[in-house]
């Protein structure tokens, strides 16, 4: 096979790992919560039960809704998917599509994803998901920038653009993981990831009340196979800026250094451990905390802005 055509297959391979494997990781991430707290808790699988069953429930949409409504679950789904290509979801090398975008296309196409799914959220009419709608756009508002400015620093304080340099920089000696750039950096995206997926302390993914809900309420009009490619979709994005978190920042080591397919697998097996070792974390963040009051979320994010504006500081005068 010439390089050109395994470049191909393990592009094709990088999105059947994120939509076969998503729905299982977040259906772990439910698991470990839940044995945390004391719950017997549901199957690690049942995120596919949910995305199966709706496929197969007729779709009800609303006559007052526009093309806005039937468009976002398909961007919502298909987002996850253009950015797993740009980044190393389990090859150190860049793929056929890695340079079709860096860093800050990243967060663009992220951005894209919630701003449809927000419109969505108010088309309908519905006050309930016009109110999370709503909050949606304030949490956005403030955490879309924080999004540019991380990938920014990531960026500069790694000196390039490319996911795939980004990790070769950083993987090529300790030193340079343990920089406090680089720490703080870590930790930024590590509070964007709760703040962009709706976790505890900014939202609660397990509550169902209608008035207090911010991620859930974006879909509640929602039904059948719509439902379930927002339900996927958002479970792919979760893993989608997993892989990110482990892979370029976190522990950028155990890629695929060549096209050889037992070195690939071997890769996908490691980038696993990864992700579990990723949940487990975030599980214990979130049965930890507290829901924070729906006008404290921005100065959450604000920390997160302010650790980059520091890390971009720090590179700048030359101290790290």
């Amino acid at each position: 096979m010439t390089p050109i055509w395994t470049h191909l297959a393990l592009n094709l391979g990088q999105i059947a790992f994120i939509l076969v494997l998503s729905p299982l990781v977040e259906g772990v991430l439910h698991r470990i919560e839940e044995n945390i707290q004391g719950k017997s808790g549901v199957s690690i699988w049942q995120t596919y039960r949910d995305i199966w069953k709706l496929f197969g429930k007729d779709e009800v949409v609303s006559e007052q809704s526009t093309w806005v409504f039937r468009f976002a679950p398909i961007v919502a789904f298909v987002m996850p998917i253009f950015v797993v290509l740009l980044i190393p979801a389990f090859t150190a090398y860049p793929l056929f599509f890695a340079f079709m975008g860096d860093m800050v296309a990243v967060g663009f196409l992220m951005a894209v994803s919630g701003f449809f799914v927000a419109l969505a959220g108010m088309d309908t009419g519905n006050i309930y998901a016009a109110v999370g709608a709503s909050r949606t756009h304030m949490v956005g508002f403030l955490a879309e920038p924080v999004f540019i400015m991380v990938f920014f620093s990531v960026s500069y304080v790694a000196n390039s653009t490319i996911p795939y340099f980004v990790n070769a920089t950083w993987g090529a000696s300790w030193s340079s993981m343990l920089q406090p750039t680089h720490l703080m950096v870590i930790l930024a995206f590590f509070l964007l990831i709760l703040a962009d997926e709706g976790r505890i302390p900014v939202d609660s993914p397990a509550g169902k009340v209608e008035i207090a809900m911010i991620g859930h309420s974006k879909g509640l009009e929602y039904s059948g196979s719509s439902a379930a490619l927002m339900k996927w979709g958002g479970a792919s994005k979760l893993m989608v800026l997993a892989l990110i978190f482990v892979n370029v920042l976190v522990t950028p080591w155990g890629l695929a250094p060549t096209t050889q397919w037992t070195a690939v697998l071997s890769a996908m097996g490691l980038v696993l451990l990864k992700l579990l070792a990723f949940v487990i974390i975030l599980a214990l963040v979130e049965t930890t905390l507290a829901k924070l009051r729906l006008f404290r979320i921005s100065e959450f994010l604000a920390v997160a802005f302010v650790i980059c504006l520091f890390a971009v500081s720090i590179r700048l005068v030359g101290i790290a």
